[in-house]
């Protein structure tokens, strides 16, 4: 049965045009064809890659951000509590009020404390601005020697300003030693980023981050085993060119260098839109849609080609859609975050953390502090001892 369904995989009809075969693109005379089998090397590369980024975010990017007064915050961490922590991580990280009560009751603890307990676990899973640096300093570095490196492969190429020059001689085109490094680079460092979605900070656009890195990853493979690398290379070029400005605006967004942050943003938002909703689609996949057809009648691989780049294309306008509203709040002076942050507490709740740090860091462990709060009409109470009440909810 698994050497049927190998076969059926690697059939002719769903890979090659009509008329060629697998043995048509074996290595012979002076051409050098690419192999599916190349591709295993990419899983010990993407391991490389995670151990090349723990390395530089812990060597460079690290004292970087600190150079940049960028420090790690610590938070007071929530107080060991078996009945909240499962349902914490089992149900919800931010409960509802009926919920609240139903675990005050089975915690005997009082809905304050409850609530405060959830705001502080939820701050302690919150990543700082020092992860956010480290991790938009590792892309930022790829993506540039990446862009650099992919311009210097094909600065010389005829396709790179013709692309009907991508099918001529197609499927019998060589492959070049700078288009193998160029594809098989690539494809470890996107493997790289699925593996260490675990821990990176996540997102509104989490699952469009994850579908992106997928289609990708089967976009390259399939134009790899398929070669279509020529026009692979131009896809991957196109999409590091933005990606640059991107992040070396967050860069700077998280250093608080906000006219360098917003010129960059700028710089970012013009070429995101060209190259991802000018070029992209009317130059690119309309190289894939129209010029293939002239020279061979379209296939299965043709038509699941064509479908991965209009399902880029459709992440590509999401994107836009946001990046546009960032530009909308840019413009009225009401642009705080990127879009796609996906922030529990709001600001007040973020300033009254640091207060409530302050305030236990000064006690003694254990004591009994009675510090006077007036409220709104004059009047003051007594505050229980910190372990056990959450003072209000402003302090938690």
């Amino acid at each position: 049965m698994f050497d049927t369904l190998y076969e059926c995989f690697w059939s002719d009809s769903l890979w090659l045009p009509v008329g060629l075969t697998w043995a048509d693109l074996e290595d012979k005379e002076g051409r050098v064809y690419a192999k599916a089998s190349n591709l295993y090397v990419t899983l010990p590369y993407a391991l490389a890659f995670l151990l090349i980024r723990y390395l530089f975010e812990r060597w460079i990017a690290t004292p970087l951000a600190v150079s940049a007064g960028i420090k790690q915050r610590v938070y007071l961490k929530a107080e060991e509590n078996s009945i909240l922590e499962f349902y914490y991580t089992t149900q919800c990280r931010n409960p509802a009020q009926v919920d609240i009560d139903g675990l005050s009751k089975k915690s005997s603890l009082s809905t304050r404390q409850v609530e405060c307990w959830f705001r502080r676990r939820r701050r302690q899973d919150r990543p700082g601005v020092l992860k956010k640096f480290t991790e938009a300093s590792w892309r930022f570095v790829f993506y540039l020697s990446a862009f650099i490196g992919g311009m210097v492969a094909l600065h010389d190429k005829e396709w790179l300003y013709d692309t009907r020059e991508v099918w001529t001689g197609f499927p019998k085109q060589t492959m070049l030693e700078s288009q193998y490094w160029y594809y098989i680079l690539e494809m470890s460092f996107y493997g790289c980023l699925l593996f260490s979605v675990a821990f990176d900070v996540k997102r509104k656009d989490f699952k469009e981050q994850i579908i992106h890195h997928l289609a990708t990853l089967v976009l390259l493979s399939f134009s790899w085993c398929a070669n279509y690398i020529r026009v692979g290379t131009l896809v991957m070029l196109i999409h590091d060119a933005s990606d640059v400005f991107l992040e070396s605006a967050k860069l700077f967004n998280y250093a608080k260098w906000e006219k360098t942050c917003k010129t960059l943003f700028v710089l970012f938002a013009i070429v995101f839109m060209v190259t991802r909703l000018i070029i992209f689609p009317f130059w690119l996949i309309h190289c894939t849609w129209v010029y293939p057809v002239l020279y061979y009648p379209a296939f299965f691989g043709y038509y699941f080609f064509n479908t991965m780049l209009v399902v880029l294309l459709c992440l590509h306008i999401f994107w836009a859609y946001l990046i546009l509203r960032m530009i909308r709040k840019f413009m009225f002076g009401t642009l705080t975050k990127d879009e796609r942050s996906d922030n529990e507490e709001e600001d007040g709740d973020e300033s009254s953390s640091t207060q409530d740090e302050v305030e236990q860091r000064h006690k003694p462990a254990g004591s009994l502090v009675a510090d006077k709060k007036y409220d709104k009409n004059g009047g003051s109470r007594s505050l229980s001892p910190p372990e056990n009440i959450c003072w209000s909810k402003t302090v938690c």
